[in-house]
């Protein structure tokens, strides 16, 4: 069988890096990638946005060269996991674990777009992603706190 994902797309906010208990970076992070289908009009576009989990070297480099709007390319699979969350409801998640996760504008490109964007790169906070890319969704909710904590060594990692 095969599981095998090829994304292109830009970040909707700069990627959230932490490290487990063990001390393994993990990056998350949310890839808009435009979908093409046929409408009443011919050629229409809708944008999905994608979950993604980066481990170890590539969780670095992303939370350290990796902002807002930044085209990214990226190469994994899908997995889904669930949890209970703090009101005992399963919650099911579905995201691209990323086994390697490549920028694919120059620097200055990016510098240029984020200029005449206004934009300005923070790693303040984590805001759960929405269709539309902003904070305004961040409602407390963090996928690392829900459940138990878990001790993992790297030797218990599949990758």
């Amino acid at each position: 069988m095969i599981n095998r994902v090829i994304l292109v797309g830009r970040l909707t906010r700069d990627p959230m890096l932490r490290k487990t208990q063990s001390g393994l970076s993990v990056a998350t992070f949310t890839v808009a990638c435009d979908r093409r289908f046929s409408g009443g009009n011919g050629q229409d576009r809708q944008t999905d946005f994608i979950s993604c989990v980066a481990w170890r070297q590539s969780a670095d480099f992303l939370g350290q060269y990796a902002h807002k709007g930044a085209l990214v390319g990226v190469d994994g699979r899908i997995q889904t996991r669930n949890y209970d969350n703090a009101s005992g409801q399963k919650v099911y998640v579905t995201e691209v674990v990323c086994d390697s996760v490549q920028l694919l504008e120059s620097k200055s490109a990016s510098e240029n777009r984020s200029a005449t964007m206004g934009y300005q790169p923070q790693n303040a906070g984590y805001a759960q992603a929405n269709p539309f890319g902003d904070a305004a969704a961040n409602d407390g909710f963090d996928d690392f706190s829900a459940g138990p904590t878990l001790d993992i060594s790297s030797d218990d990692l599949p990758f």
